[in-house]
């Protein structure tokens, strides 16, 4: 399944160039244009969907074992010291472009990057209201 105006279906179909990394049955990883560190890549499925919600569980798996892949080669063949994994679903979650994706970018002892917040104990109650509203029915 395709979109036609979406950057990654045209790099999937070959009609965008990428500097692909890794690909398979299902997906195909790429370098990110505007790396975050040194081999930051997308792993993207080969099938169309929009975001974390819209992947089926195939694509999804296939997408996450790739990722995994990946990651392994960054910390053996780059010398990274951790990885991030990261997906944006939705664009209050910073997704801009609307094909599902994972970005697979290596960390290193002296990269720029931090976290968007800062980490610190939340309010108990609101913890255990959240917790009753997303646990199962």
């Amino acid at each position: 399944m395709r979109e036609q105006d979406c950057i990654f279906c045209k790099i999937v179909a070959g009609e965008l160039p990428a500097r692909i990394v890794d690909e398979d049955e299902l997906t195909i990883a790429f370098m990110d244009i505007a790396p975050a560190t040194r081999g930051h890549a997308l792993v993207i499925p080969r099938n169309h969907a929009a975001d974390l919600l819209d992947v089926g569980p195939e694509d999804l798996a296939g997408t996450a074992i790739a990722a995994a892949r990946l990651a392994a080669r960054a910390k053996e063949r780059l010398g990274a010291d951790g990885v991030n994994l990261l997906n944006a679903c939705g664009s209050a979650a910073w997704q801009t472009v609307f094909h599902f994706h994972i970005h697979v970018i290596p960390r290193y002892e002296d990269d720029p990057l931090r976290l968007p917040w800062v980490p610190a104990v939340g309010d108990p109650a609101e913890i255990q209201a959240a917790a009753q509203e997303l646990g199962r029915e």
